[in-house]
């Protein structure tokens, strides 16, 4: 079952603000960070109302930005959450850092995309420990709108952006496990403006 999600309605915003705004004629969804502005991975996120997801495709096409007060260390983080739980204290995630995906830093191109599992298994805890495979580089940048692809299948996750026909990242083991369930969303982080639209889910169970 598909299912494409455009009223503001649908949604309820954790830690966020949700708005419509208009980008080149196109309705989308505006989302940035209301509470926790200065720490990293936490439950900034907008879920969907009404949705018990385990298996399926999420898509979506992100539009990142900087805020005027966004500070050195921001990268435009965007993306999505999905199988969050009832009260929002679980969850897997997938974002891109957009300011990465071009710069000649090679450390930061490494960077590019991240998957992390809230809330025990952040970036610093993978940075803290040198576990490398859940980031990969990735060609995009900020005020870009960028198509996302996510093909969730119990344990596993393959995260596909624009047109590639390889996931950019592979995720072998979720942290959460085969079995967990929950909404879907998006994900916004420090000192990004994020935009969304051409929002679906499809259920395969």
């Amino acid at each position: 079952m598909k299912t494409s999600y455009k009223d503001l309605n649908d949604f309820t915003p954790v830690h966020t603000m949700i708005t419509e705004e208009e980008i080149d004629g196109d309705k989308v969804f505006r989302v940035i960070k209301k509470d926790k502005i200065m720490q990293f991975d936490e439950n900034t996120l907008v879920r969907l109302n009404n949705l018990d997801f385990h298996n399926g495709i999420i898509r979506v096409k992100m539009l990142s930005r900087l805020l005027p007060n966004a500070p050195d260390f921001a990268r435009g983080f965007i993306g999505i959450v999905f199988r969050v739980n009832q009260d929002n204290s679980e969850f897997e995630s997938f974002y891109i850092r957009p300011t990465n995906g071009m710069t000649e830093d090679p450390v930061r191109r490494a960077h590019g995309c991240q998957y992390f599992s809230y809330p025990g298994y952040t970036f610093s805890y993978f940075r803290e420990f040198q576990i490398t495979e859940y980031e990969a580089p990735i060609h995009n940048q900020l005020n870009q709108w960028v198509q996302l692809k996510a093909v969730i299948q119990d344990e596993k996750a393959q995260f596909y952006l624009d047109d590639e026909k390889a996931p950019v990242l592979e995720v072998k083991c979720m942290k959460h496990g085969k079995d967990a369930h929950g909404s879907v969303g998006f994900f916004s982080e420090i000192g990004t403006e994020a935009f969304f639209k051409d929002f679906e889910v499809v259920c395969t169970d």
